[in-house]
Formats: C-alpha cells, sequence, structure tokens
C-alpha cells in the first residue's frame, strides 16, 4: 500500500476495491442473518455475542488490510467491550498508541516506523471501517492520555473498565491495562457512579413509569444494571450476578430476577433498534405497537397489545429498581465497612443504619407479618430515616407470599395502614415506598391491578398507579406551609379542613377503577365503600370519602363546560355538593387531579375557573341570594367602585352599560367589566373596529378585547387572525350589545416560549385592527397543521354534538378532538359559512385533546336539515 493513499481509504488497486466491496458486502449479509434471528429469539444474548463477533472479525480484517504498524493496539470499549452489541448500536473502539520514548515504559519498544506515519495508518484504518459499514465511535490516545482522561471524566474511565484487546500489540496492551488497574479507586468509582445515576434519574423524574421510557437510561432501565456491574467489576467483586451471588451481596432468588429481567430489557432494546432500523432507545408512541407485536401480544377488546408490553416493561423496571438498590447498599457497605454501623435501636424489630431502617432479623416479617406495615409507620414518624436498608428491602422482596389475604384482613394491619395515612409527614414518601416495594398492590390488590397501566387518553402523561400517588402529594403539599405560595386558596381551605387524611384515601381510589371497563368513579365508589366499612371509617367522614371518588370529576366538567354565570348551573351544583366540607374536599381533589395529569394540562385560567366555581357555590350554600337581579346589581356596583379610582366621569358608563344584557354582566368579573368600560365608554358607536390588550390579570397569556359592528363571520375572523399569529385561545366570551356591536373578549396564550405579553400587545391591538377594519373575506381553509406522535398513534374519535338548551333559546355545541393548529379557524369557519352566530366559546385544552363548547344563536339552527349539515361539516373540518 502507498504512504500517499488519502486518509480514508486502504485500497489504491482495483483488486483491493473489489476486495474491500466484497468485505463489506459480506459483513452487511452476515448481519442482516443475525437480525432476522432476533423477532424469532425470546432471548438476545447469543445475538448480541454473534455480532460482536461478526464485528471483531471485520474490524480485524480491515486492521490487517490498512498494515497498522505493529506498535499499536486495538480495544473495543463500552459495550462493544462486554462482548454485546445492540443491533444499530455504536461500535466503540480505542485505538491505543505507544507513548513518546521519554515516557514509553521500560523495556517497551516502539515501533520502527515514525509516528507520523503510525498515526496516519490509524486514521486510514478508522475511514476504511466506516466505508465498510461500521459505525464507530472511535478515539485515538496512548497509555497516558487514557489514564489522563479517564482521571477527569468519569465516562471515559468507565468505557475503558471493560476494555477488550482485538489486534495489534498485546504488551501495549497489557501495560494499558496494568496501569489502569493501578490508577483506578474502586470507593471513588463507586461514589462518582451512584451520583452520576441520581442525576440521570433525575432527567426522568426519578421514575421508571413514563409512557415514552428510554430502555438505556430510564430508571430501571439497562444503565442501572450495568452500574452495577461496572463497580462490582472496578471492586473486584465480580462481573455477573452469578459471581455477586456467590460472593453474597445477593441471593440466588435475585441473582436470578436480574438475569430475567436483564434479559426483557436487552431483548426489548434489540427489537426496538430492528424494528426501527437504526439506534433507538426511547420506546416511542409510535413504535410501541409494533415491539408489541413481535412478543406476541395481540390488541383485544380490554386492552391494546402496547399497554400489556408496557406493563410487563414496567415491572421489569421497577423490579430492577428495587434490586438494584439492595445491590448498591449492599456494595457501599463492602466498600465502606467502617461507615455501615448501627445508629440506633428504634425497638426490637427495627434499627436506624446510618439513617437507613433496618430490620433486627432476616426472618422478622416472616415471624410477624404486621411488621411490615410498622416498617413504613416507623420510616414516616422517625426523624432522620431516609429510606430502607437493604437488608430490610430483602427482606420485604422475600416476603411477598406473607403478604395474602388473611394478612390484609388483620385488624392490626388495617389500623397501621390507616396510622399510615393520618401522619403529620412523610405520607407520599412513604405511599411511594410501599408501592416500588410491591406492598401498596399487596395491600390494595385493585391498586396493583393498576400498577403501570397506561393511559391513552391524550391527557394523563403517568401510568395510574403514578397517576393516584401524584394527586396524594400535591394534596400533601396544600398542607405544608413550605409549600403554601404555590396555591394560597388551597393551603387556606386545607388547613382549615378537618381530618385531610380523608382526601388521601379519596384519592387513592379515585382512579384505581382504570381499565376495567364501565364507569372508573362508579366501580371505584364501590371499592371505595369496602374500604371504609373495612377500616371502620363510618359517619361524614366515609360517606365523604365514597362521594369524592364518585364524583370526583364533576367539579372541572361544571366550571370547564357548563355556563357559571348562570345561577341555575350554580344551584344545580350547590344542591349536589350539599354542604361546605364536601364543597372544600372536591375543591382540593379536583386541583390535585388536574395537576396531577400532566405539567401542560394546569394553567391559571383553569384555576380561576374553579375557584369562582368554589367561591359561587360557597355563597349559595351560606344562603345568598340566588338570582340574576342580585349578582347583576353586585356586580355592577363593585365594576363602577374600580371605575371611579380610575377617575373615570361619574355617568360615562352608562351610554354603554345601557347597551347590555344581563348575561354580559354576568359572565365578567367586576375587574374585567371596569377594564372594559374604561376602553369603550367614549367610542359606543364608532364606526371602526377598537382593539385592545393587555397581559391577563392571571396567568402568563394575553387578554384581547375587540369592539367592532357585528357581521357573520366576525368570530371566524378573529380566530383565523389568532391561528396566523401562533396564538391558542384559552376562552372566549362573545356578546352582542343592543345596537348590533359585536364586544368580545378573548384570553389567548403564545404557543412558543419566553413570550413577554406587554411586548405583543400593541402588535395584536394594530394586526386585528387592521384586519377587522378592511373586512377581509375569510381565510381559505386553513392547512391541517401537524399532529404531534402522541395523537397520531393514539387519535381521539372526533365527536360533535349539538343541541337546544334548556330554554331552547340557544344550541349548545361541544366539539371533541385531537388538538392541532388551525383546528378553532376551522370550526368558526363552518359556523361563519352557515351564519351561525357565536355567543360564547369555552375552549378546553386537555394535553393533546380539546373538549370546546360553543353556545350558538337558536334561530339559524332551527331547522333539522340545517343541523345535520352543520354537524357534518364539523366534523369533516375536526376529523385528523
Amino acid at each position: 500500500m502507498s504512504h500517499a493513499s488519502p486518509p480514508g481509504s486502504c485500497a489504491t488497486t482495483s483488486a483491493a476495491t473489489h476486495a474491500a466491496m466484497s468485505l463489506k458486502a459480506d459483513y452487511r449479509a452476515a448481519k442482516t442473518q443475525i437480525l432476522e434471528r432476533i423477532e424469532n429469539t425470546p432471548r438476545v444474548d447469543s445475538t448480541m455475542r454473534s455480532l460482536a463477533r461478526l464485528t471483531d472479525h471485520t474490524l480485524l480484517q480491515a486492521w490487517e488490510a490498512c498494515q497498522v504498524p505493529a506498535g499499536a493496539a486495538l480495544l473495543a470499549v463500552g459495550g462493544y467491550g462486554r462482548d454485546e452489541l445492540a443491533p444499530y448500536s455504536d461500535i466503540d473502539i480505542l485505538v491505543l498508541l505507544p507513548d513518546s520514548p521519554a515516557s514509553a515504559p521500560s523495556g517497551q519498544k516502539l515501533a520502527p516506523e515514525p509516528q507520523a506515519t503510525l498515526e496516519e495508518r490509524v486514521e486510514q484504518f478508522i475511514g476504511f471501517a466506516w466505508d465498510l459499514g461500521l459505525e464507530l465511535g472511535s478515539s485515538v490516545r496512548t497509555v497516558s492520555q487514557c489514564l489522563d482522561e479517564a482521571a477527569q471524566d468519569i465516562t471515559v474511565r468507565t468505557s475503558l473498565l471493560e476494555a477488550r484487546h482485538l489486534a495489534g500489540s498485546m504488551p501495549l496492551t497489557e501495560d494499558f491495562t496494568r496501569r489502569y488497574r493501578e490508577a483506578l479507586d474502586p470507593r471513588a468509582f463507586f461514589q462518582a457512579k451512584v451520583l452520576e445515576m441520581r442525576q440521570r434519574h433525575a432527567k426522568f423524574q426519578d421514575t421508571p413509569y413514563a409512557l415514552e421510557p428510554n430502555l438505556k437510561e430510564s430508571p430501571g432501565g439497562l444503565r442501572d444494571l450495568q452500574l452495577i456491574l461496572w463497580v462490582t467489576r472496578a471492586a473486584g467483586f465480580g462481573s455477573s450476578w452469578r459471581e455477586l451471588d456467590t460472593l453474597g451481596l445477593i441471593t440466588r432468588r435475585e441473582a436470578r430476577e436480574l438475569h430475567r429481567n436483564e434479559a426483557f430489557l436487552k431483548t426489548l432494546r434489540a427489537r426496538l433498534h430492528v424494528i426501527a432500523k437504526r439506534r433507538q432507545d426511547i420506546l416511542i408512541f409510535d413504535l410501541q405497537d409494533p415491539v408489541a407485536s413481535s412478543f406476541g401480544y395481540r390488541t383485544s377488546t380490554a386492552r391494546r397489545a402496547s399497554e400489556q408490553l408496557m406493563r410487563r416493561y414496567y415491572w421489569a423496571a421497577k423490579a430492577v429498581t428495587q434490586l438494584s438498590t439492595i445491590l448498591i447498599q449492599n456494595i457501599e457497605a463492602q466498600l465502606f465497612p467502617s461507615t455501615s454501623g448501627v445508629t440506633r435501636v428504634l425497638c426490637e424489630r427495627f434499627v436506624e443504619k446510618q439513617g437507613m431502617l433496618e430490620i433486627t432479623r432476616d426472618d422478622v416479617f416472616q415471624r410477624e407479618p404486621n411488621a411490615i406495615l410498622e416498617a413504613f409507620l416507623l420510616y414516616e414518624q422517625t426523624p432522620g430515616i431516609k429510606g430502607l436498608s437493604a437488608r430490610t428491602l430483602r427482606a420485604l422482596y422475600n416476603a411477598r407470599d406473607v403478604m395474602d389475604l388473611q394478612w390484609r384482613r388483620a385488624a392490626e394491619n388495617r389500623r397501621l395502614f390507616l396510622s399510615i395515612l393520618q401522619q403529620p409527614y412523610g405520607i407520599t414518601h412513604a405511599l411511594r415506598l410501599m408501592n416500588q416495594t410491591s406492598v401498596l398492590g399487596r395491600y390494595l390488590l385493585n391498586f396493583r391491578r393498576i400498577v403501570g397501566q397506561m393511559q391513552h387518553d391524550l391527557y394523563h402523561v403517568y401510568t395510574v398507579d403514578q397517576h393516584i400517588l401524584m394527586v396524594v402529594r400535591n394534596l400533601r403539599r396544600f398542607s405544608v406551609a413550605d409549600h403554601a405560595h404555590e396555591y394560597p386558596f388551597c393551603s387556606q381551605l386545607s388547613a382549615n379542613f378537618e381530618r385531610p387524611w380523608v382526601l388521601y384515601v379519596a384519592a387513592l381510589f379515585h382512579d384505581i377503577a382504570k381499565g376495567r371497563g364501565g364507569d372508573h368513579s362508579t366501580l371505584g365508589m364501590v371499592d371505595a365503600r369496602r374500604f371504609c366499612v373495612a377500616h371502620e371509617i363510618t359517619g361524614d367522614d366515609g360517606a365523604l370519602v365514597v362521594w369524592l371518588v364518585q364524583h370526583h370529576l364533576t367539579m372541572s366538567q361544571v366550571a370547564q363546560k357548563q355556563d357559571t354565570s348562570d345561577p341555575e348551573v350554580i344551584k344545580r351544583f350547590a344542591q349536589l355538593v350539599g354542604n361546605e366540607r364536601r364543597l372544600s374536599a372536591l375543591y382540593l381533589l379536583t386541583v390535585a387531579d388536574i395537576r396531577g395529569t400532566s405539567p401542560k394540562v394546569w394553567n391559571a385560567w383553569k384555576g380561576k375557573l374553579l375557584e369562582d366555581l368554589y367561591r359561587a357555590t360557597l355563597a349559595v350554600l351560606g344562603g345568598a341570594p340566588l338570582d340574576a337581579h342580585s349578582a347583576l346589581k353586585t356586580r355592577q356596583q363593585e365594576a363602577l367602585a374600580l371605575l371611579r379610582l380610575e377617575t373615570v366621569p361619574e355617568h360615562a358608563h352608562q351610554a354603554l352599560w345601557n347597551q347590555l344584557d344581563v348575561a354580559y354582566f354576568l359572565r365578567h368579573d367586576a375587574a374585567d367589566i371596569a377594564w372594559q368600560t374604561r376602553m369603550l365608554y367614549r367610542h359606543v358607536t364608532s364606526p371602526v373596529p377598537l382593539v385592545r390588550a393587555r397581559p391577563a390579570p392571571i396567568g402568563e397569556a394575553l387578554q384581547v378585547l375587540v369592539y367592532v359592528q357585528d357581521r357573520a363571520d366576525l368570530f371566524a375572523s378573529i380566530c383565523a387572525y389568532f391561528d396566523r399569529s401562533a396564538l391558542s385561545v384559552l376562552d372566549a366570551r362573545i356578546n352582542t350589545t343592543q345596537h348590533g356591536y359585536a364586544l368580545d373578549n378573548f384570553l389567548v396564550a403564545h404557543t412558543g416560549h419566553g413570550v413577554h405579553y406587554r411586548d405583543i400587545a400593541n402588535l395584536v391591538e394594530q394586526e386585528l385592527g387592521a384586519r377587522l377594519l378592511a373586512d377581509s373575506p375569510l381565510l381559505p381553509e386553513p392547512s391541517r397543521g401537524r399532529l404531534s406522535r402522541q395523537s397520531r398513534t393514539f387519535p381521539v374519535i372526533p365527536r360533535v354534538d349539538l343541541r337546544a338548551d334548556e330554554r331552547g333559546q340557544y344550541y349548545i355545541l361541544s366539539v371533541s378532538a385531537n388538538d392541532r393548529p388551525g383546528l378553532l379557524y376551522s370550526i368558526a369557519r363552518v359556523l361563519a359559512e352557515h351564519r351561525v352566530g357565536v355567543h360564547a366559546a369555552r375552549i378546553n385544552t386537555l394535553g393533546e385533546r380539546v373538549e370546546d363548547v360553543f353556545l350558538l344563536d337558536g334561530n339559524s339552527l332551527s331547522d333539522n336539515r340545517r343541523q345535520i349539515q352543520v354537524e357534518t361539516e364539523l366534523l369533516r373540518a375536526i376529523a385528523v
């Protein structure tokens, strides 16, 4: 081979080029054969080793073809160094170069060729390997450089730990291995890897229950298992589960569990790679069904194939999390024996050992099964205890057979469980720990049924069990003074609520019947009633728990879908609630529930709707007069008081107010009435459109006031502008004055991030005002914005419901569909084309789904044919 060959090429003759093409074809054909076996192989360990062997063979041929001088060495590192390769993982290699003569180890002979020539050949080798189709993650270093990099970077140190010699100088590889081992501090390595793991877990919210988990990096994923074997290899304890069993770090049963779950996770990842045809470690929604099919899962009437697969994954990740916690503690005790002594004795059965709760005998749970729940009660009650020791966790893991029907029915255990919920501190942490150790699901069997159960409603982003625990956590935060600034009103109500543990019981059961078929509120109510009877929760407390589970969705539905300015709506809701304690309990549970679904679902506007409903209902329960006239008078007096503060002339408001109906005053609070009056009292008969905008008084949004002579397509024109300007409508209150003007109030939020609403208010005023003044024709049907991946995978069946209200004056239009850009304009355009007037709109976005409600003019919809035509076109407009 000529030294003048260009970098990246080891072939200078047609024969050599043909040999390279043949080698590439052989590699691809052999890899294809190996990958074809994956879907029919229940465990992929041998397949991953076969890929590693094929890669070894191909790299050796490339090494020889490029005639890399004998002074260098080729090493496999990382996962490839472990002698396993996932189908599309990078192939991590290290090309080891000899040190300079001054730093070379004694007796080591340097390559006869100059260093520049050696590095040139290495560069050619790496390029040639890429040409053959090997996706390398390569590094080229001397031994000293490796040690320097490893000392500074824990990732490099970890990768080199599993280095495996492939080709080249064996003495150089042996020298590297010796010097690396001498420099490796097992204790420092352990501490660094544990810190790295905690940081990694924090990126995934410390839960293995993500709906789209990273099979490698998520808590309970393959990385947690690899970490165990890295630190045990570094400490000289072994590099396999069998070796750790022999050493006594784990039991034989635990070794089998770890091996079984590792095999499943590896197989799952390998099949994901094959189906995606690329390196893909995140099990995204789009690929869950195909991967599930490869495991033999089939969609049934009760459950999707992907749900069955994901539940198996969550159980595996949960077991890995539990067992890796045990192992890490055992390894730490071996590495730091001086810090593993007993700190204090708590009782006959438990001691504290360095902040961890530990049993005094390995068989304590078999001998005294009630000690299982006692452990979690002590965890709550004992300051300084931050978790369960490895010995305790292992004993719980081995005591699963003890947690049977007799154990659940024992009076002492029922007392202990209720006491866990009644403690002033640590309830959330105790319940999460009980779920992680499977104790919660074995005590509440119906809870066990929803562990790891997905919710494909485009609303919840957590599994059912994690959502329930999140709701409990939110309720607890309302009671903690340090979090009072987050939701002051909730904290105020919670502080005055007697026996708040009743709310935690209701939270545990509010979604416990998900996935059984039927109404989960009704089924859950039955479960809650049985629990209350069994645990002697009687009287008002027991009735409240059952009622809350039955009606936990009611308050959000009334606040977000009904016209709460209508006294009759408030009256019916007040009759359902009955008293202030139930009202407060339902409000607190509703806020905690919505906040526990998804970070994107809750916003300040929804909070205001709920709080307004609470206050209006409380007033009725307190005996306030329930009629539109009194509410109208009160609202107007409050607005006038605010106008005086703004120095508006005494009777200036009358010209505008004389044109407004009762509905206007009932739909707006006093502050909004005062602001709109101040903006409009000089322009009651303005011939030009008036648009005013300001940052919303509540939450991150923009409040937009539109005052213009009414026309049929006005609502659609405004929606078209908002859609073009990336402004999402949160709420719309449409009013028509007696002299034919539209007085519309919109609450909009920008779909981007970092928007300052004060900065864009003037722009919205000018652009929207100009558009309305021009009276431009409606824009064409908007292009259907791209749906999110979740919406594409789990589409909502579009639904349209159009029916007359109770009085027959208006029609109520309910729309349910996948959310997408341009959706609201698509709806408004259909209504405009049929000259259907919009009197009010309640826009309700639930994650990736919308459930909007419109109050429409009844005159144009009195004909049944027209109704059917409108519904048909609306369905076509909202379809995906």
